[in-house]
């Protein structure tokens, strides 16, 4: 079962791995501009606080306490990205885990509805450590739509774009440990691969609320355009221990419903984009190992964003939405500054 620490969904399989654990923290952040631009990666502004729905049964709505889980302040038009760490028995030993991660119960990778275990044709789940994050919805190979939060019932959210209901809102994860026996097939293969280095090192020495009123449920919407890879599937798909799975549902509340809600001042909204280039801060872009990417959702690609539904509905544009200079993105990930092998043949003779 998850457990809530430090403002972190926390998942433990013990019976697979017990020095091992993964968490989730959402992450405050920049909304990009909805435009035709791509952008790079913004800022983390900090981790959303998370509490659980049972704390607060008499100020949440009854399909809330329902369906349990934790609930989340997000203001109107603010946007978020999920933050994975993975961390195994051992420095170095990351512990893997397949997460589908779904918006009102669309997945987020495919756009198709919620469905049981995972799917590989296409591939509906993500895995972490190879995926460190995910900023938004799957359009396209290697783009993204930011995940931004509005009023569930409004028409923004995918949710209501692909089904014509605004039933669920919210964000709903379920991970998936790998099988007992395949993941200590890995740990063994590291040890082994740990204790050869180890052999080769040795021989070198080396504000408040004046009335209550039930909150508002939010969903999440398409945003900008972002540059992400989602990766594909290193492993075989009977490797993961379907039957292991954990899940939890994440209730969206309007960040001027959660003192009401839970007695805690919300946070202030974030900077704009155009704020925080301005300020001269940076962007960023993230290199990964030589990995194959997934294809985004065909799906997912026909949703309207934030923006033009904005625009539609009210004939005026969303504020904050020009396009900004980010200038040269700084480099993360493993990629293009993985430890490179350095020649030792060459000749030093004169």
């Amino acid at each position: 079962m998850p457990t809530l620490e430090n403002d972190r969904l926390v998942f433990r399989f013990p019976q697979i791995e017990e020095d091992a654990r993964f968490s989730i923290d959402f992450q405050r952040t920049l909304r990009i501009p909805d435009s035709d631009k791509t952008y790079s990666l913004p800022p983390g502004l900090g981790s959303f606080p998370l509490r659980h729905v049972e704390d607060h049964p008499q100020k949440l709505p009854a399909p809330t306490t329902a369906r349990g889980g934790v609930i989340l302040p997000i203001w109107q038009a603010e946007a978020m990205w999920l933050n994975f760490h993975n961390d195994g028995p051992d420095w170095g030993l990351d512990f893997p885990v397949a997460i589908k991660v779904a918006a009102g119960k669309i997945n987020a990778v495919t756009g198709e509805g919620w469905r049981a275990g995972l799917h590989r044709d296409p591939q509906d789940y993500l895995v972490s450590p190879e995926q460190p994050w995910l900023d938004g919805f799957a359009i396209e190979k290697g783009v993204i739509r930011q995940f931004v939060a509005m009023p569930l019932g409004d028409g923004y959210s995918v949710e209501e774009q692909l089904t014509g209901d605004a039933e669920w809102g919210g964000l709903q994860i379920s991970v998936f440990p790998l099988k007992a026996e395949v993941w200590q097939a890995k740990r063994r293969a590291w040890e082994e691969e740990q204790k050869r280095r180890a052999e080769r090192r040795s021989m070198f020495m080396e504000e408040p609320i004046a009335c209550y009123s039930m909150p508002a449920p939010m969903g999440l919407a398409a945003g900008g355009r972002m540059r992400q890879i989602i990766h594909s599937d290193p492993f075989n798909i009977d490797d993961w221990d379907i039957n292991a799975a954990d899940r939890v549902f994440i209730t969206l509340l309007h960040a001027k419903d959660w003192k009401g809600t839970t007695g805690e001042a919300a946070r202030n909204q974030p900077p704009t984009a155009k704020e925080y280039s301005d300020a001269g801060l940076p962007w960023f872009e993230y290199y990964g190992k030589d990995q194959t990417a997934i294809s985004g959702s065909t799906k997912l690609s026909g949703v309207k964003s934030v923006a033009n539904l904005f625009k539609q509905m009210t004939g005026a544009t969303l504020p904050n939405s020009q396009d900004v200079e980010t200038g040269k993105p700084v480099r993360l990930g493993p990629g293009p500054n993985a430890p490179r092998p350095v020649r030792s043949e060459g000749s030093w003779d004169r």
